[in-house]
């Protein structure tokens, strides 16, 4: 009977080893979900959507610029990094909000393409992620004068957490959808059986990366988010000592989050940037 139960907790050890080792190789493909479509595709939907390709300095494109001309001396800019999944040109909402905001100066609004995704040669990953949004923002600082915002949604509050603790001189404002605390987090939530914090090798940790910025912090929370439940983006808002404001949409999910123009946080938050120092400068 002994050796019996010692074979069945033999065998259930090495079934939990081999699912830690599964896990531990497999992360990325459980983390990023990219989305890519034919050359050809992308322009044409990227075109009736009012943009056109935005390319380095070897003309690899790094993403879409809004084709609108305006004039970059009045402009404000915002660089928007999306989620997990799909691919740059599946977040027009985000623009839509802000082409619609009322009044002067006008947005010109960049879609950044994460490696691996949307056509875009590379892996997914974090380092590669954080390396082509620092290369994105050097771009921007360096061609255009204009004040720039961040938006950050889900996996790009990362990113966006990131870029604003190593170029805080280059970003006049972060907006941070869906946030999270940290990654191990989230991903703790999930899978509460498992010792995560030592699996885990793609690594965003937002509350750390605040604590090097100070400048003004506009977060978005979806109240009944099943993706990245809301208590882990309120750790991150609480966490942050500099200029902030919160706008909780309760009885809405992850996917679900009211983005329409009409929703009235776009034009508060608008208020809310134009009305901080950085963009006074």
């Amino acid at each position: 009977m002994r050796a019996s139960i010692l074979r069945i907790f033999a065998i259930i050890a090495g079934l939990y080893l081999a699912v830690l080792v599964l896990l531990a190789g497999c992360q990325r493909h459980l983390i990023y979900f990219p989305a890519t479509e034919s050359e050809a595709t992308l322009i044409q939907r990227a075109t009736a959507a009012g943009f056109e390709p935005w390319k380095d300095e070897t003309g690899e494109r790094v993403g879409w610029k809004s084709a609108r001309g305006a004039s970059l001396q009045n402009a404000r800019r915002v660089l928007i990094f999306h989620g997990n999944a799909g691919h740059a040109l599946h977040r027009l909402h985000f623009v839509n909000g802000f082409r619609t905001l009322p009044g002067e100066p006008e947005w010109i609004v960049y879609l950044f393409e994460y490696p691996g995704y949307g056509g875009r040669s590379g892996t997914p990953g974090a380092a590669a992620f954080k390396a082509a949004g620092e290369q994105a923002v050097r771009m921007l600082a360096a061609s255009e004068p204009a004040n720039l915002l961040i938006l950050g949604e889900s996996i790009g509050t990362g990113v966006a957490a990131h870029l604003a603790a190593q170029m805080p001189e280059e970003i006049d404002g972060l907006i941070l959808i869906t946030p999270f605390s940290s990654l191990e987090d989230v991903a703790t939530h999930h899978y509460p059986f498992l010792p995560v914090r030592l699996l885990l090798r793609e690594h965003y940790d937002n509350v750390a990366a605040l604590s090097a910025y100070n400048g003004p912090l506009a977060v978005i929370l979806a109240g009944d988010d099943e993706i990245i439940p809301a208590r882990y983006g309120q750790k991150l808002y609480q966490s942050y000592s500099g200029p902030k404001r919160i706008w909780i949409q309760h009885g809405r999910g992850h996917n679900t989050l009211d983005y329409t123009p009409q929703a009235p946080w776009w034009n508060e938050m608008a208020a809310f940037f134009e009305a901080s120092a950085a963009f006074s400068k």
